[in-house]
């Protein structure tokens, strides 16, 4: 079977998110947590449906905190970022739906993090939607690849080559097995992330934080303006990778700029805060807001790259001081192509 990755703009038939349970990520305030995995889950039912895998001991709290319109399973999770624990999608022949279980542990085996439930968090959305199962032996996230629907793939050798996760593995040898589970034709090697999220409790690089397609050819990049801050020379080599390449079709990439939020610090250090960590969905797309002056100028940009769609903000503060956003709280399961 082949299997192909779609665009995420493409239809959906739902989308999955995880209630957040592990106490590094609920910290010392769980209902801040919780109020906002539901405020995005209440956002994105309005336009298409959302099923919510919660741990049984906690289904009476996310009830209290998720739309009636929200469809509840019970799972056992260790946390709540269901982009990365969970299934990526596929599409084979004759509009079989795949389900990719990357081997999951633990963003390369911090010593924070747990994953005993994690790494079968994935069987939950895969059993449910009928998918095939495709078992794969790479270490990897589903925020550590982004694509454009027609094969080209953005990725971070500070993630799929990461020591933590794949050991010895090679750049030929990641691209022959994105080639096998979503489809791959060309795989373009972002250098590395962003500076917070390659600290202590980040990902070590996810490339849904720094750069995504609007489109075939067409590629939003976080652009850190203020010198003082590190990012600022991370956006500038991202910047040079990107121009220099072809997808894989042959075309060189359009670079937009997406201005990251004024705010350079908070009481952790330099924030990786990021518009490009957004969810398109069925008629909108879901998009973290900060409180910024930025916010506007990102709506703006977005309305423009997604013509026709709803821009709904969600404050997604309480996200990234857990250490990720919207987009590592979702994951679509596409709907069936029309032909």
């Amino acid at each position: 079977m082949t299997w192909t990755m779609p665009a995420e703009w493409e239809p959906h038939e739902r989308a999955w998110m995880a209630w957040p349970s592990a106490e590094y990520t609920l910290g010392e305030r769980s209902d801040e947590a919780w109020a906002t995995w539901a405020a995005v889950a209440n956002a994105i039912v309005r336009f298409e449906p959302v099923t919510m895998i919660v741990p049984a001991h906690l289904k009476d709290v996310a009830a209290e905190y998720l739309a009636p319109e929200v469809d509840v399973v019970e799972g056992d999770l260790d946390d709540g970022w269901y982009r990365d624990i969970g299934p990526t999608f596929v599409w084979g022949q004759e509009d079989a739906l795949g389900a990719v279980n990357w081997d999951f542990n633990g963003w390369g085996a911090q010593d924070w993090a747990t994953w005993d439930n994690d790494a079968h968090a994935s069987l939950i959305a895969t059993s449910a939607s009928g998918a095939t199962l495709i078992d794969s032996p790479l270490v990897n996230e589903g925020g550590g690849i982004h694509t454009d629907g027609e094969g080209t793939f953005l990725v971070t050798r500070t993630v799929q080559l990461d020591p933590g996760r794949n050991p010895g593995l090679t750049e030929a040898e990641v691209e022959e097995e994105l080639a096998q589970t979503v489809g791959a034709r060309k795989v373009i090697w972002l250098p590395r992330g962003l500076t917070r999220d390659a600290e202590r409790f980040g990902t070590r690089g996810h490339v849904d934080i720094v750069a995504c397609f609007t489109r075939p050819g067409r590629v939003l990049l976080h652009d850190q303006q203020d010198p003082e801050h590190p990012d600022f020379e991370v956006s500038r080599l991202i910047r040079e990778t990107l121009e220099a390449a072809t997808d894989a079709a042959g075309r060189p990439l359009e670079v937009v700029s997406m201005p990251a939020p004024t705010v350079l610090r908070d009481d952790e250090g330099w924030v990786d805060y990021s518009y490009i960590n957004h969810f398109v969905v069925n008629g909108a797309v879901i998009l973290c807001a900060f409180d910024d002056p930025h916010d506007a100028v990102a709506k703006e940009i977005l309305a423009a790259e997604y013509p026709g769609r709803e821009i709904v903000l969600v404050d997604a503060r309480p996200l990234f001081a857990r250490g990720g956003g919207i987009h590592c709280i979702t994951q679509q399961q596409p709907a069936v192509p029309v032909e």
